[in-house]
């Protein structure tokens, strides 16, 4: 039950049994039995007056199927993700109305065709942990959403608006294919990696303001980053049109290992590799990819895609300037966990 509760799950007993029963058992489970509601009182109340009650009650007794049934129906219209209980007859309504229901093996037949889970073991860790890992899963899944729509919103606008200006394109539609698919193998470590324990702490919702408002910070933030790489190949080091596959390859290389170094600042809202650490699966991913992301361009693959060999100095460069984004990323993470309160 404490570590129910210390993980924003909050428990609420509904029981046909009179308050001196409930009473005793629940303090010896350590809930809260200052204030105990009958089911006489509830049928009293109107379902606004009652979803008050619910704010700061968590026993209720001597209550009916019915009764039962309402005060988890008027739970999940007041905005939460009701889990319910049973192993009776009577608890069938109830397993119903909530979001997800939850039975035993020694249940009568009807609860356990009801319910969404059925419980094997006598432990309610199993709730709770259950419960840890959806959120590491949801969190997972969080990341890889808005990491997708943030580099693919900031790696398409500079590579349309470069293609404006320059008399070729900076990277081809095969070279484009290939880059995406070798970081997109990359990102297949995100379901294994590790979640910060305070991301864990209280429910999460799927939010698409929060994906919109992401996708519009660190979009524009990888865009302009991008377009001053483009700049700085054209303008300092004067790659032109005759050395077009050399841009092209540069390009190819770098989106490759910036996207996967950019993973290790979006994956936590703290400060990576020192406050938070990625699972050694994601790292090994990691290195492997940028490894591969340098060599293909001197293989036989990478020259039937038109890229050429890179330069020492410019693998070097494909290396350094991703960690100059980083520092500009987390800048920016700042200020955006600063005004909406949140990260991924």
């Amino acid at each position: 039950i404490n570590n129910l509760n210390n993980n924003g799950i909050r428990v609420i007993v509904l029981t046909g049994d009179n308050e001196y029963v409930t009473k005793a058992i629940c303090e010896k489970v350590n809930i809260n039995t200052k204030r105990i509601v009958l089911g006489n009182q509830v049928d009293k109340l109107t379902d606004m007056a009652l979803i008050r009650i619910l704010k700061n009650t968590n026993v209720f007794a001597k209550l009916s199927p019915i009764q039962k049934a309402r005060i988890v129906r008027l739970l999940g219209e007041s905005g939460n993700v009701v889990g319910y209980m049973g192993d009776g007859i009577n608890d069938s309504p109830s397993l119903v109305n909530s979001e997800v229901g939850i039975s035993v093996d020694t249940a009568v037949d009807i609860a356990k065709e009801t319910a969404d889970i059925i419980l094997l073991e006598k432990d309610l860790n199993v709730l709770n942990d259950g419960v840890i890992e959806g959120r590491k899963t949801f969190g997972n899944l969080m990341k890889y959403i808005k990491m997708a729509v943030s580099f693919n919103f900031g790696e398409v606008s500079s590579i349309l608006i470069a293609s404006i200006f320059l008399p070729f394109f900076p990277i081809t539609p095969i070279q484009l294919l290939v880059q995406s698919l070798i970081y997109d193998i990359g990102q297949l470590s995100l379901p294994m990696d590790n979640i910060d324990k305070e991301y864990t702490k209280k429910p999460r919702k799927w939010n698409i303001e929060s994906l919109k408002h992401f996708m519009l910070w660190m979009g524009p933030t990888s865009a302009i980053f991008d377009l001053l790489i483009f700049s700085l190949l054209w303008f300092v080091f004067g790659i032109r049109e005759q050395n077009s596959s050399l841009f092209q390859t540069i390009w190819f290389s770098y989106g490759i290992i910036s996207n996967l170094i950019g993973l290790h600042i979006i994956r936590t809202a703290k400060v990576p590799f020192i406050e938070s650490n990625a699972s050694k699966t994601v790292y090994l991913f990691t290195i492997i990819i940028c490894i591969v992301a340098i060599i293909v361009p001197f293989t036989v693959i990478g020259k039937f895609l038109g890229l050429t060999n890179l330069p020492p100095f410019f693998i070097l460069f494909i290396f350094i300037i991703p960690i100059l984004y980083c520092f500009l990323a987390m800048i920016v993470k700042k200020q955006y966990i600063k005004k909406y309160g949140d990260w991924i």
